[in-house]
């Protein structure tokens, strides 16, 4: 118990805070909770009129901040004060999140302050406080919107999402356009480069605090489980500050590991169904639910990065019959999910997978990703907040963001699909998830576990659990949408100020000053060398250029050669015939060999069937004859020959070495080229009569003078990458425009035309597609149902390729489509002409699905109808695309350039969409 001075002397503190930060002192008295340092620090640099940055660990309250902004804008003034309102936007990275950060504002502040604005929602949008995505604050500025006067905070939740390299851009774009008079608050990831950003967002938006915390609220244990043992990883907090693994993890992992290469303990029998070898099975993940369960580490995420992997996860533990939950708490989850889905259509329940989704949240189990139906993942999430479900495997999406904290993680595996390739986890994708173990105010500590497999070890887990930090990389580079909004908006020459002015261009930059240090460095480096090349009998650098003359005649030549000998033995290959005995000079099969089958009747080269005096039997290629194939002998070969017959092939094997050819020496025939080539000669004698030949230190002279070659090499090099740096943005840019300007979206003195003007109002990857589509009139013939399936192509990409090119419907859509398709392919030869980035290809995958839903069809008609490889498409995969679908139907009906049939048919189609589980989405 303290002291009456010390009461005393925390008072008169607390008393000048509240005198120096009076706005602070009343936020911080309706939290319930004792402000952290970092928070408290942030939030007094917003109170004091700065701009913030603030890194820290997930779950350690960075939203605070992010409410104190909300706090302040919504801050009465004195009521004889001309101050007009102010206004806090809230931006988040996903709708999901902006509706969950929408609901948490409300029970704060009431339905009257706050407002949503997302792609499916428009709630009360001229509130003093409106949560939206970056998407939506992005196209306002551009717009002009009206809803920008009095803007005050913007709030950037999650701003590391700039990194994306796909919508990474949106977030520059809003850094760089927000009126300098608006107060920026940036929320973000611990990452390794704060002061970077820190320092360009100075130069952008005026004087930034950086506010870093590496302290997590609630401390992290890491574990390993290995079979049905767990260990942690570090022995103590000192070992995992020097990523030293615990001793007794390791040593019985390569225990394991011994014991699994002699055939025992979890291996299943695969050497016999195929001969790959023995496969690692690891525990069952019911048992991995069990076992949490009897350490009292519920709730948990268990990450498995497969949709149909979280999918099977949840049956193999109904399977196991496996239940988490009392008689009461099932009643309640049965009440919250028939309170939740009323409004989807009875008749497409079953089709959604209803009832076993069901029986799955009654037993605490469910799986979380983004084929799901969006309503069913709410359901999810909130069960889970609410201690109901007890154990959810999930994807990685679910760590984007979404408030769905836990006692402890599982990760089951540490590499992941990327879309083009399976990858390792990289360190902030590890902190990232496992990010979700310890509840704030619930837990006292949190728990991380890796499921070990015999490529996993325990040392990697270690650097990637003790990488607290990653860096922040710009994704950033000018479309044709932002190209036409920043020249309509602030004209060219100012647009390419505003793109120099990018985090791209900075980081550019920055490498940049490195680059040009380096390039000093070596050009002092190189006359240093100069000094050691001087000669007194003559000019040495004279001298050496003869050496590399010399040199790259006689590599020349080598290739010349080379590519002779080989013509000379796929010549020599097409004329042999069945039964020739030949010898083949290298590899492991050299020795001789009789022809069973020529091999020319295919295209590329010949590929001959031989059998060796050894009884192999297998085709051989050019490659392996550094000389022409000799024909040595004939033997007869039987007509029918069945060469994976062993008796057979030791007959004929024998007779191969009956010829005995195999006990007469080689004579060497290795040909010493075709005479002396004349230039080789020539510079030869040059350097035989240069003086510096004779010089007695001729040789220390050239290892110095190949030094400063391939320095000068490097140096070259370093110099291009500084030319290709200074300025990258603004000449992309200039590409960007100058395309547009030659098809018509600008004039040739820089100005926006009205086509210009349409393609401003389009907002997607494809956009200068969607905007060619609409000028030429490609859409105008079709009914509502054909244009939303026709729109659907430039937006739908399938997670993976199709073997072949999806169906259509037959009539005018096919047509529609196929001038789509024309057009992408003059479209991509012009970007790829002026190198710009290509538009991607349009996907028929979504055609089919979009078209039956639009006539009304039934939901399980028309999952059924995706172009999927592996069976129905997953319905939140339909609801996503079809929103998007949506989404861009409603900016062609505002295009202004369009014609006003193809506006009104979008308008219906949007209508037709609308229904069923569309419906409930965007209720």
């Amino acid at each position: 118990m303290s002291s009456p001075a010390e009461r005393y002397a925390a008072a008169r503190r607390r008393a000048a805070r509240a005198s120096a930060f009076p706005a602070l002192e009343d936020f911080a008295l309706g939290l319930g909770f004792d402000l952290d340092e970092f928070q408290r620090e942030a939030c007094q640099a917003l109170e004091r009129g700065s701009g913030v940055l603030v890194c820290a660990p997930t779950g350690a309250g960075k939203t605070v901040v992010g409410e104190f902004a909300v706090h302040l804008a919504l801050a009465k003034d004195a009521p004889d004060s001309d101050t007009p309102p102010k206004k806090c936007f809230y931006t988040t990275p996903i709708k999901a999140l902006s509706n969950q950060k929408y609901h948490d504002l409300v029970e704060r502040h009431g339905t009257a302050n706050v407002g949503l604005l997302t792609g499916d929602n428009a709630i009360n949008g001229d509130a003093p406080v409106v949560v939206m995505t970056t998407e939506v604050l992005r196209n306002m500025l551009y717009a002009g919107s009206p809803a920008l006067q009095g803007l005050a905070y913007v709030v950037m939740d999650e701003v590391h999402y700039l990194a994306d390299r796909f919508r990474g851009a949106v977030w520059e774009e809003v850094i760089i356009h927000l009126p300098a008079s608006v107060t920026l608050v940036s929320l973000s990831a611990t990452v390794s480069n704060a002061e970077e950003f820190a320092d360009w967002l100075v130069t952008v938006r005026g004087h930034t605090d950086v506010v870093v915390s590496e302290h997590r609220p609630v401390p992290l244990w890491q574990h390993m489980l290995v079979g049905r043992r767990m260990f942690d990883l570090f022995h103590d907090a000192a070992a995992a500050r020097k990523h030293d693994v615990h001793p007794e993890l390791l040593r019985y992992s390569r225990e394991m590991l011994r014991r699994l290469e002699m055939g025992r303990d979890g291996w299943s029998g695969g050497a016999a169904r195929g001969g790959r070898g023995p496969r690692w099975k690891g525990p069952l993940r019911a048992e991995i639910v069990e076992r949490l369960d009897r350490e009292n580490l519920l709730p948990a995420i268990l990450f498995i990065f497969s949709r149909a992997g979280c999918d099977a996860a949840v049956q193999q533990c109904l399977a196991a019959g496996l239940r988490l939950t009392t008689p009461d708490e099932r009643a309640e989850i049965r009440r919250v999910v028939e309170d939740r889905i009323t409004a989807i259509p009875g008749e497409d329940l079953s089709v959604l997978g209803y009832w076993e989704w069901l029986d799955g949240l009654e037993r605490g189990l469910a799986a979380h990703h983004a084929g799901m139906l969006p309503a069913f993942k709410e359901v999810v999430e909130e069960l889970f907040v609410r201690g109901l479900v007890k154990a959810v495997f999930a994807t990685e999406t679910l760590a984007l963001g979404i408030n769905m904290p836990a006692r402890c993680v599982v990760l089951e595996r540490l590499v992941k699909f990327n879309g083009e390739a399976h990858v390792d986890l990289t360190p902030g994708e590890y902190t990232q998830l496992t990010g979700r173990a310890g509840r704030r105010g619930i837990d006292i500590e949190g728990h991380a576990v890796v499921v070990w497999s015999p490529e996993v070890d325990p040392r990697h887990v270690a650097g990637l659990a003790s990488t607290r930090t990653f860096p922040l990389r710009s994704s950033f580079r000018p479309s044709y949408n932002m190209a036409v909004n920043l020249v309509g908006t602030v004209g060219a020459e100012r647009s390419r100020a505003l793109l120099e002015a990018s985090f791209a261009q900075f980081q550019a930059d920055r490498s940049v000053v490195g680059l040009a240090k380096q390039v000093q460095r070596n050009e002092e480096t190189i006359a240093q060398y100069a000094d050691e090349v001087t000669c007194s009998h003559g000019d040495f650098d004279e001298y050496f250029d003869l050496r590399m003359q010399i040199g790259e005649r006689e590599r020349a030549l080598a290739r010349q050669g080379q590519t002779q000998r080989r013509a000379q033995a796929v010549s020599s290959l097409e004329r042999l015939r069945i039964g020739d005995v030949i010898r083949v000079p290298s590899g492991r099969r050299a020795g001789l060999a009789v022809v069973l089958d020529p091999g020319t009747g295919g295209f590329g080269d010949p590929r001959p069937l031989v059998l060796t005096q050894d009884r192999w039997a297998g085709r051989v290629t050019s490659a392996d004859f550094t000389s022409p194939a000799e024909v040595l002998a004939r033997i007869r070969v039987p007509k029918h020959f069945n060469h994976r017959n062993p008796s057979a092939r030791r007959d004929l094997a024998a007779e191969v070495t009956g010829t005995g050819l195999d006990r007469h020496s080689r004579r060497g025939r290795r040909a010493r080229g075709t005479g002396e080539d004349k230039h080789l000669t020539d510079l030869r004698e040059k350097l035989r009569k240069h003086p510096c030949h004779a010089c007695p230190d001729r040789e220390e002279h050239a290892r110095w003078a190949e030094r400063r070659r391939r320095l000068l090499l490097d140096t070259d090099e370093l110099r291009k990458r500084v030319a290709s740096r200074t300025g990258s943005l603004a000449r992309t840019f200039d590409r960007v425009c100058a395309l547009l300007a030659a098809r018509g979206y600008l004039s040739e003195s820089g100005e926006v035309t009205d086509h210009g003007r349409m393609l401003a109002r389009i907002w997607s990857e494809a956009d200068l597609l969607v905007a060619e589509c609409l000028r030429r009139g490609v859409w105008d013939a079709l009914t509502p149902d054909e244009l939303a399936g026709a729109v659907s192509v430039v937006l739908y990409e399938a997670r993976r390729e199709g073997d072949e090119r999806a169906s259509v419907p037959r009539g005018p859509i096919t047509d529609a489509i196929d001038e789509t398709m024309k057009i992408w392919s003059e479209l991509e030869a012009d970007e790829a002409a002026r190198g710009v980035d290509r538009t991607r290809e349009p996907d028929l995958g979504f055609v089919w699905p979009m078209v039956r839903w639009a006539r009304g069809e039934a939901l399980a008609k028309v999952l059924a109808s995706g172009h999927n490889l592996d069976g129905d498409m997953p319905a939140g995969d339909f609801v996503r695309w079809a929103r998007q679908v949506v989404d861009l139907l409603g900016q062609i009906a505002d295009a202004g350039g369009a014609s006003q049939t193809v506006r009104t048919t979008a308008r219906q189609a949007i209508g037709t969409i609308n229904r069923g589980v569309l419906a409930y989405v965007n209720a």
